[in-house]
């Protein structure tokens, strides 16, 4: 394997780790959502987990694509102890835009290596996290607001 797949590798495991550590934090934050709002927003970070699962088997199997080993490791894990709604968009909104990086750094290796696959794959999960980006970004402006946040 080339010093490029192997940053290539590296970063799909950062992915991985990343994704993962996703699943961990929408988990915990189902958890700790309180009032008259409950039942949807549980019912978002919990379909947030289980987008952020896929995202991290569709990285997995992408390492094992390229012949390597997925990492066994995930990633930072935050616990700020607020709980408010906004602070956990907020630490959402946060999470996603790291994901978007990760992303883009992984489309940049793809490009210079010419990988198609894996630059169709990062230029899939990029929409898709900025998708989420845009949704949270709706989420935190107060009723009748239109103009973004972010």
């Amino acid at each position: 394997m080339t010093d490029n797949k192997q940053t290539i590798v590296a970063q799909l495991n950062t992915i991985l780790e990343h994704e993962l550590a996703g699943v961990v934090r929408y988990t915990h934050y189902s958890f700790m959502v309180f009032g008259y709002s409950r039942i949807p927003i549980v019912g978002w970070l919990r379909s947030a987990a289980t987008e952020t699962l896929t995202h991290a088997h569709e990285a997995g199997e992408m390492v094992t694509y390229m012949g390597e080993h997925p990492s066994l490791g995930i990633g930072e894990l935050l616990e700020t102890s607020k709980h408010d709604i906004r602070d956990i968009m907020l630490e959402s909104l946060e999470f996603e835009k790291q994901g978007v990086k990760h992303y883009y750094e992984l489309l940049q290796l793809a490009e210079k290596s010419r990988l198609v696959t894996v630059e169709e794959y990062a230029r899939r999960l990029i929409a898709e996290e900025e998708q989420h980006i845009g949704d949270i970004d709706k989420m935190l402006r107060k009723p009748g607001e239109i103009a973004s946040v972010v």
